[in-house]
């Protein structure tokens, strides 16, 4: 084993152009650790550096762990609720995996029926893919759905825009970035700590708490189309009005797997546009003859009807004025010639 040499640090030689080369400038490591830093620029003496975000701008913190799994399913449920004007709630009594594939199945079938009806009659818009039955967790449901209903970003901001949280140090308040505290007021997301509250008052209710409760599952439609509804209404929730489809046409619809978990299925309610339907309600709605474009008809009808009553109704009141002022005139005519006129 060859023997081990210490060697010292050699001294740092900096050579200048100015001074001759036989006089160099030595410097040690001593003399360069005494050496002065130079002083802060003038304008960080009166004005505060903004805060280095630690977070990605698309996912600001959140008041609990993103990485949860109830956080995302929160994140799911605020989203469904936001971009589906018209959902379905189910209530299931202990649905085997095998039954719920089932049911997906026979309605994914039914859906596409829809979208190659509405394709052949020329109308816009297939939401077979779109439209889909899944089993939610409750609590965290009615919990995204306060956030929905009552937490108002805009006004969260603005009232952090009027009481600043440090009204002291005004330059603060001026930063138009966040701070790195989940309990920051600025955040206005829908995991925020100023929604997490929102959600957790009880002060707010919402029209849906009677029916969440219990085991649920919803369908959640991108749109309100009572074609998609009558079809899903027929699958799910079969009656009078919405008949199953016919064991000749389609024949794995009566098949036990299927027909169990209707059973342990019963239709709820419905959140239409914001409000909530009852079973009747929701029928009403899925039974509207041309869907969208029928309801629109029935509207323009009405509204036609109406305007012609109005009509009818001051041409009325105008027509018994003139007969009672001709007859008033006519009284008065046989009054003053002394006999009756005549015609």
């Amino acid at each position: 084993m060859p023997p081990r040499i210490h060697l010292r640090p050699r001294a740092l030689r900096v050579g200048t152009s100015s001074c001759p080369a036989s006089a160099p400038i030595v410097a040690t490591y001593a003399s360069l650790a005494t050496a002065t830093t130079p002083a802060p620029p003038i304008q960080q003496t009166f004005r505060s550096t903004p805060p280095i975000l630690r977070y990605p701008p698309t996912q600001p913190p959140s008041h609990r762990r993103p990485e949860e799994r109830k956080t995302q399913l929160h994140r799911q449920y605020q989203s469904l609720l936001k971009s589906s004007p018209l959902i379905l709630l189910f209530q299931h009594n202990n649905i085997k995996a095998v039954e719920l594939m089932a049911m997906r199945r026979e309605l994914a079938i039914a859906l596409n029926q829809v979208d190659a009806e509405r394709l052949k009659n020329g109308q816009e818009g297939q939401y077979a893919d779109q439209i889909r039955l899944q089993i939610i967790q409750t609590g965290i449901f009615a919990s995204a759905l306060r956030v929905v209903e009552f937490f108002k970003p805009e006004d969260s901001v603005m009232d952090h825009a009027q009481h600043p949280t440090d009204p002291s140090t005004p330059t603060s308040a001026q930063i138009p970035q966040t701070s790195n505290r989940v309990d920051d007021e600025r955040f206005a997301h829908g995991l925020s700590r100023r929604a997490w509250e929102t959600a957790s008052s009880r002060k707010f209710k919402t029209e849906l708490d009677p029916l969440l409760a219990g085991p649920l599952a919803v369908v959640a439609f991108p749109a309100v189309t009572p074609q998609y509804l009558k079809a899903v209404l027929s699958i799910l929730a079969p009656s009078k009005e919405f008949p199953a489809p016919k064991r000749k046409t389609t024949p794995d619809y009566y098949e036990p797997a299927v027909q169990v978990g209707l059973q342990k299925l019963m239709l709820l309610g419905a959140r239409v546009e914001g409000k909530v339907f009852d079973s009747d309600g929701t029928k009403w709605v899925g039974g509207i003859e041309g869907g969208i474009d029928g309801l629109r008809a029935q509207l323009v009808h009405a509204l036609q009807g109406i305007g012609g009553s109005l009509t009818s109704t001051l041409e009325g009141a105008g027509r018994s004025l003139w007969f009672t002022m001709e007859s008033r005139r006519t009284d008065m005519e046989e009054k003053e010639g002394g006999g009756k006129k005549e015609e």
